[in-house]
């Protein structure tokens, strides 16, 4: 009976979470447009629709899921190129398919094609070994850059800044706990920062030809996420408002309007809703869930199962810590949802996917082990 409580307890977290994410979307409503009142409905269709992927993913066999990940990658970025053509255009972004009834954002799916080929990728090289050559090395890498730079490219052209950063942090953890060389981080966290310095310098001082050379389009994008350190802007003024008069208990609704609060800013809709004491349970919570799903890397065997259960980890902490950053004001507003709890069918849909491989992992270890 233990046993079968502690194969559950992922299921009630996620049942926690649609609770919290209907809730939280539903204290939204008096805001947002008419076409779009009934979302906290549609929230709850997007997590049947991904719980139905993961009892599919659950029983499916792992190395036929690892094997179709170059496939999976290909289609993705197939997509990600479609979106030029056939992309419907939403706050100047073309990064979704209108199927009628649903959006479909490849960006999305890219985080789960990631995860996969990357752990793929990472070992063949290693092959369950904990160390390799350094020539190895710096072939490993040079392949995890490729697999990385071709979705960033065609993500940022959209553009889609947030899933870019996603697509970094994932392959960027996921190589950090491969066991490589740590000294790579020095010289690729180096070259990033020289690009980035470049980047700013030319941005500051000489703009006319920042716009000849990244368009005006990436230099409004700039513009938007340079902001924050400014606290300007109406969305991050009623944000940092509504969660400090909040007090103890909440206003029971949104006190005041702020774009995006039922997806990069829903942490302020629950928040400013109920208040201090929901919230610090809500963020131990969240703690709790992320410490849960780190101790289950520890009893995996097959190194590969620890990289794709990292590399998931990685995204989700990412994505938490971000979006509750955006809404206090301490990150720049770089639209990234908050994983389980923004309203988004591609975004819920993804997360429980992965949730699927995860329970995927977590069962085909334990068979392993017995």
């Amino acid at each position: 009976m233990i046993n079968l409580l502690k194969d559950k307890i992922i299921y009630i977290y996620i049942l926690l979470f649609l609770f919290i994410s209907y809730i939280s979307i539903y204290n939204t409503k008096d805001y947002i447009s008419k076409s779009l009142k009934d979302i906290y409905n549609k929230q709850v269709i997007w997590y049947l629709i991904g719980i139905l992927f993961i009892l599919l993913i659950k029983k499916t066999n792992i190395k036929k899921i690892y094997k179709f990940s170059i496939v999976f990658y290909i289609i993705t970025n197939i997509m990600l190129i479609m979106l030029f053509k056939f992309g419907t255009s939403v706050n100047n972004t073309k990064a979704w398919f209108n199927l009628g009834f649903i959006n479909i954002q490849p960006s999305e799916i890219m985080k789960v094609s990631l995860i996969l080929i990357n752990s793929a990728i990472i070992d063949k090289y290693f092959n369950n070994k904990t160390s390799i050559k350094r020539r190895k090395e710096f072939k490993l890498i040079i392949n995890l850059l490729i697999v990385l730079i071709i979705p960033s490219i065609l993500t940022f052209l959209e553009p889609d800044t947030g899933a870019v950063i996603c697509y970094f942090v994932i392959t960027f953890s996921m190589l950090f706990i491969s066991g490589i060389n740590k000294k790579w981080f020095i010289y690729l966290i180096l070259i990033l920062t020289i690009f980035l310095s470049l980047l700013f310098y030319i941005y500051y001082n000489q703009q006319e030809l920042f716009i000849n050379i990244f368009g005006s389009n990436f230099f409004y994008r700039m513009e938007r996420i340079l902001s924050w350190k400014d606290k300007t802007g109406i969305q991050l003024n009623n944000s940092l408002i509504s969660i400090g008069s909040s007090g103890l208990f909440g206003h029971s609704s949104v006190p005041l309007y702020y774009p995006e609060s039922s997806t990069d800013f829903i942490f302020t809709s629950f928040s400013s809703s109920y208040g201090l004491i929901i919230t610090v349970i809500f963020l131990i919570t969240l703690l709790s869930f992320d410490i849960y799903l780190l101790n289950k890397i520890k009893s995996y065997k097959k190194l590969k199962y620890r990289y794709t259960v990292f590399g998931l980890i990685a995204l989700i902490i990412y994505g938490q810590i971000q979006n509750i950053g955006m809404a206090l004001g301490i990150l720049p507003i770089v639209g990234i949802t908050l994983p389980f709890i923004s309203y988004g069918g591609s975004s819920i849909i993804t997360y429980l996917i992965l949730i699927g491989i995860f329970i995927n992992i977590d069962n085909s270890n334990k068979k392993a082990s017995l």
